[in-house]
């Protein structure tokens, strides 16, 4: 059996992969190795069979386009909030040529990265100065390390957040060297609270919205004015990390009144009239764009944060900053309904049963009336009704794992049995693709 091992060129030349060939031939030499293990240990094994899956496997995981059918609209697995084209075409332009990044086109000279976003970011929530850098978890590490510093920073114990992949603001806390200092209990925490926790040795108080749950029943929670409050009279600054950053509460680029799915959430506008030192929240959750940490605030208290020696360690990039500046442009010039996540999030009922009518035309089941979400840690507990196509006369993991190797990969849901398929983070022109994979998957 082993005289019958291919060899590795052998191998490579009845392989046919879109992969790079020096990714090829590692996988062929391992999957000669393992087959020649195998077979010593008695046990049966094809090197051929090994190697086409691992390749197929790595072919499944080369960065590519899928379809959202999950209902899921800020899905953090599958990229958080798609650009607007006009935004995507911005980081395209900046990725493949040059462009005027760090350079002043009115004086010739080397200019501050980011200026023109800055002056937007001032003008769409009324602060005096603004900041970018590469992350929200970024924007408050810097937050944390230039303001807050050695110091104690007091923080409710019922914001002491985790979101996903390990991000522990008691860690992040400690990162930044500041000296966190637990006020209140998990689920109400007053301003006297804060009050008796600032000492001569408190250099920041911090709030976190619980951007990704929600503390109900007998609970209390501070208001951001009485924190600033405590701040001003102790001479203390005041940081709000905001999270998922909804620009104004009045969602003055949607028509009508704000939508209900938004009553809880805290708008960077609101924040900044009470007067806090900081905000800080991301460019991919509720803003829409590309991911980004902004910063928003006091003139001294960005300034601050700007000059410390990690702000150039944590610094946006250029093509994500010149898909931020269409981004916000199109807040500025009214058109926020353009940026895809409000687009998607204001699809009517009635577009969407139409769209669903014609899927299960082809493949059955039956259309009901269930939710979507924000996603992404963006208000949570929030739901936006939406009717959905479930399937339940299908084998549902291998339709689900067959949606998955499509091309494109659709990425459905599954509920107690159930194929579900939510198409308002799905646009229009991806039908045709949904459809024919359904069919091939619902056989």
């Amino acid at each position: 059996m082993l005289r019958h091992l291919p060899s590795v060129d052998g191998l490579i030349r009845e392989i046919d992969s879109p992969l790079p060939v020096t990714l090829v031939t590692e996988v062929a030499r391992r999957a000669i190795d393992e087959a020649r293990e195998l077979l010593t240990a008695g046990a049966s094994a094809d090197a051929r069979e090994l190697a086409a899956t691992k390749l197929s496997r790595l072919e499944l995981a080369r960065p590519q386009s899928v379809v959202n059918a999950t209902g899921v609209l800020l899905h953090t697995n599958l990229g958080r909030a798609p650009l607007a084209p006009a935004a995507a075409l911005a980081a395209q332009r900046a990725a493949t040529g040059y462009g005027n990044l760090e350079f002043d086109l009115a004086t010739g000279r080397r200019g501050g990265r980011g200026a023109y976003v800055k002056d937007l970011l001032c003008s769409l929530t009324d602060a005096e100065a603004a900041a970018v850098v590469g992350n929200n978890a970024g924007a408050l590490l810097l937050t944390l390390a230039a303001i807050g510093g050695t110091g104690e920073v007091p923080v409710s114990r019922g914001e002491l957040i985790e979101i996903g992949g390990s991000y522990r603001l008691p860690e992040l806390m400690g990162a930044g060297h500041a000296r966190m200092v637990e006020v209140g209990t998990t689920n109400r925490t007053r301003k006297s609270d804060y009050q008796r926790a600032v000492t001569a040795e408190t250099s920041l108080l911090l709030k976190v919205h619980p951007s990704n749950y929600r503390v109900m029943g007998f609970a209390e929670d501070t208001p951001l004015a009485d924190l600033v409050d405590v701040g001003q009279t102790h001479g203390v600054p005041v940081a709000f990390d905001i999270g998922s950053g909804l620009l104004d509460t009045s969602v003055p680029w949607l028509e009508g009144p704000p939508p209900a799915w938004l009553k809880d959430e805290p708008g960077v506008r609101q924040a900044l009239a009470t007067g806090v030192d900081i905000v800080t929240f991301s460019g991919d959750k509720l803003v829409g764009g590309p991911q980004a940490g902004i910063i928003v605030g006091s003139r001294e208290a960005v300034t601050t944060m700007t000059t410390h020696p990690i702000a150039r360690a944590l610094r946006i990039d250029g093509p994500n900053l010149a898909a931020l500046a269409v981004t916000l442009e199109l807040y500025a010039d009214g058109r926020g309904r353009e940026i895809p996540f409000w687009e998607m999030a204001t699809r009517s009922d009635e577009e969407l049963r139409t769209r669903l009518e014609i899927l299960q035309a082809a493949i059955g089941g039956e259309i009901r009336q269930a939710s979507s979400v924000p996603g992404a840690g963006s208000v949570p507990g929030a739901e936006l009704p939406t009717p959905v196509l479930a399937v339940d006369d299908v084998n549902v993991d291998a339709a689900w794992d067959r949606l998955l190797t499509a091309s494109p990969p659709i990425v459905a849901r599954r509920d107690a049995g159930v194929l579900i398929i939510d198409l308002r983070a799905v646009p229009i022109e991806a039908d045709a693709a949904v459809l024919v994979a359904l069919e091939a998957a619902c056989r």
